[in-house]
């Protein structure tokens, strides 16, 4: 079976984390990565045998001169590719897509672009078939991820009505938290609804959501607060139901020593994960509270690695790896050791 080459441009905190699940996959090929800087996290990539290119000659000179092994810069990396991941900050893809769509190459954006970049904006559980084909996707961010992925499991069951959420973001990424963020206080978002809820009805319009932001002096990950009008009243193991019916979420319990999202950290690291990385949505379970048609909870969302599997996911998607949704996420979930249950 031919691979897909598979390139990343911006080898950062999204950008690393791609990089490593596509040399996890056995249909894909990491063709390389680029970027612009000349520090340790580019050094790394040698002990990884990453080919790395450079943004342009300019950045090239700078790397080669820090003594990074460089093959070329971005456009020698689209001639040697098949799809590109463009993980670079926010609105600087969007600058790199014409060069993408000079070579007719397929893309795929993350979640700090606009839907208006691509057209269209991925979730892997909820439209996976409308992407098959496509000539680009987004990645949606890390909460609207969290969010398409819970309501989707409760629309599936015919229990949605509506939702409304709040959202407890971290501040900053932690590898950076040292350059800024905020301390000492919480800053809520003025506009209602927040972003995250117009941009998960970019992924599906028919979800009736609002959402609420709050930023927090933490970094580990988002803690979010759901209220859900369900279609009917509904009990505790009908929810519990259908959220098993998403491979991408996990239930834990509060009572079992893990009651806060730095104690759910040590837990990713204490089993293994990568980073200490967490994919899966992490519901309280003994948290989880039903009233009627009312339904309560709440989760915590992994910032830096929620997406790794969806970006996966939507590269089988764009270039017809996979034709089906279920048959990609099992594959992906199987290569990073995505669960359910964690002990």
């Amino acid at each position: 079976m031919k691979k897909i080459r598979v390139a990343i441009n911006g080898y950062g905190v999204i950008g690393k984390r791609v990089a490593d699940a596509v040399s996890l996959q056995d249909d894909m090929e990491l063709a390389g990565i680029c970027d612009v800087v000349s520090d340790w996290r580019i050094k790394v990539t040698e002990q990884k045998k990453i080919p790395v290119y450079a943004f342009n000659d300019d950045f090239k000179k700078q790397m080669v001169e820090a003594g990074i092994k460089v093959l070329g810069n971005l456009n020698d990396l689209i001639a040697n590719c098949d799809i590109i991941v463009d993980c670079t900050p926010k609105s600087i893809a969007a600058k790199n897509i014409e060069k993408y769509r000079q070579a007719k190459l397929k893309f795929i954006v993350e979640g700090g672009e606009k839907h208006e970049v691509t057209g269209h904006s991925f979730n892997a559980e909820n439209n996976y078939e409308t992407a098959l084909g496509l000539d680009c996707t987004r990645v949606v961010s890390c909460n609207t991820t969290s969010i398409v992925r819970t309501l989707t499991a409760l629309k599936t069951a015919g229990l949605l009505k509506r939702a409304r959420g709040t959202l407890l973001r971290r501040a900053t990424d932690a590898w950076e938290s040292h350059l800024g963020g905020i301390m000492n206080t919480l800053l809520p978002e003025k506009e209602i609804p927040s972003h995250q809820g117009p941009d998960a009805n970019s992924v599906d319009p028919s979800l009736d959501v609002i959402t609420a932001a709050v930023k927090v002096p933490e970094t580990l990950s988002h803690l979010h607060y759901w209220n859900i009008q369900l279609t009917r009243n509904a009990s505790k193991e009908e929810v519990f139901d259908a959220f098993s019916r998403s491979s991408r979420i996990a239930m834990i319990e509060y009572g079992d020593g893990l009651p806060a999202n730095n104690t759910i950290k040590e837990l990713m690291l204490t089993i293994g994960r990568p980073y200490g990385d967490m994919y899966e949505v992490v519901i309280w379970k003994d948290m989880l509270t039903v009233v009627n048609d009312e339904l309560f909870y709440a989760y915590v969302v992994d910032n830096q690695a929620i997406v790794i599997p969806e970006t996966i996911d939507a590269i089988r998607a764009l270039t017809g790896l996979e034709e089906k949704a279920a048959n990609s996420i099992a594959k992906t979930n199987e290569s990073l050791g995505i669960r359910q249950t964690f002990y």
